[in-house]
């Protein structure tokens, strides 16, 4: 197996991207640490995992708990011999608050929310690649993965949402800085639309929260890709003979499923969000057009603000 061998931490593993991206890192051989608050839900995912012949190590660690973090990098050292080859930084613990919120202002917001938004889902992720970094520049490479989104460029949910995913990307983009010299390479992850539990809870079940146009934000993740695509990207990125030139990049799973010729789980292409096709596809008016529209024809990163619009 492709993965076979190698040591890999993912966070916030419970349930979602994370769960995802255990269950294909495992597919490919890798023995897989995976994180989270909830013994319950841990227990399912390493169920899942070794019903599909993966080998997985549950632990119970709060991104939030400098000691937690601390403890597992520890156990790893003693159980693999200090090898780690790939973190996946993808715990967050702020989706109920976000979607609680929608539609409020920030000023209308209980300030508390920035904790619950960026405590987990960027402190956390701090912590974590500070631990990781120092057995992957012991060994001479690694890779680390910071799950992070479009929200990061443009206006997204909140504020302090889009506050975060931005520092998220600079994040990884810093550390590539000073880890690229020592063989480890750092990168950014930028999904789309994925179907995960809380997505179908919070999103297709109900309401569309207010403030948002419910034919586009309802369809968006419909079609959305389901959550094992980010972990195909991983899979294939770790083996990218030329990873060390993608390193400090923001890499989108579109980008990467062409680059790799990955289709989702069930066969899907993955949604390209670069794609003039797929944004005309999103237009009340313009949607006619994208019959026609080669799917070649893609518009630049930089001007997906423009493309998009305020969503």
């Amino acid at each position: 197996m492709a993965l076979s061998g190698w040591v890999c931490v993912v966070t916030g593993a419970s349930r979602g991207i994370g769960k995802g991206i255990s269950l294909q890192l495992s597919e490919a051989g890798a023995t897989v640490y995976i994180t989270g608050r909830q013994e319950s839900t841990l227990k399912k995912t390493a169920a899942e995992v070794k019903e599909r012949g993966g080998d997985c190590v549950p632990v119970i660690c709060d991104s939030t708990k400098d000691k937690d973090i601390e403890d597992l990098f520890e156990q790893i050292k003693r159980e693999q011999n200090g090898r780690l080859d790939i973190l996946v930084n993808n715990a967050y613990a702020g989706v109920h608050d976000i979607f609680e919120n929608m539609g409020k202002k920030f000023w209308e917001t209980d300030p508390s929310i920035w904790d619950s938004v960026n405590n987990t889902g960027l402190r956390g992720h701090y912590f974590f690649s500070v631990y990781a970094s120092r057995l992957m520049v012991a060994q001479g490479q690694g890779l680390i993965v910071t799950i992070s989104s479009f929200g990061g460029l443009h206006y997204l949910f909140n504020v302090s949402y889009g506050v975060g995913k931005a520092a998220c990307d600079r994040l990884a983009a810093d550390m590539a800085v000073e880890l690229k010299r020592r063989g480890v390479a750092s990168v950014s992850l930028w999904p789309g639309a994925v179907q995960t539990e809380l997505v179908s809870e919070l999103v297709l079940a109900k309401e569309t929260p207010q403030g948002i146009d419910p034919k586009q934000f309802k369809n968006v993740f419909a079609d959305g890709e389901t959550t094992e695509v980010s972990g195909k990207c991983i899979v294939n990125l770790a083996q990218d003979k030329n990873l060390m030139g993608l390193t400090g990049k923001v890499l989108m799973t579109c980008d990467l499923a062409r680059r790799y010729g990955i289709k989702d789980t069930d066969g899907r292409d993955v949604a390209d969000y670069t794609s003039i096709k797929f944004l005309l596809s999103q237009s009340t008016y313009l949607s006619w057009l994208s019959v026609v529209m080669p799917s070649f024809i893609r518009v630049p990163r930089f001007m997906l603000t423009l493309a998009h619009g305020r969503f």
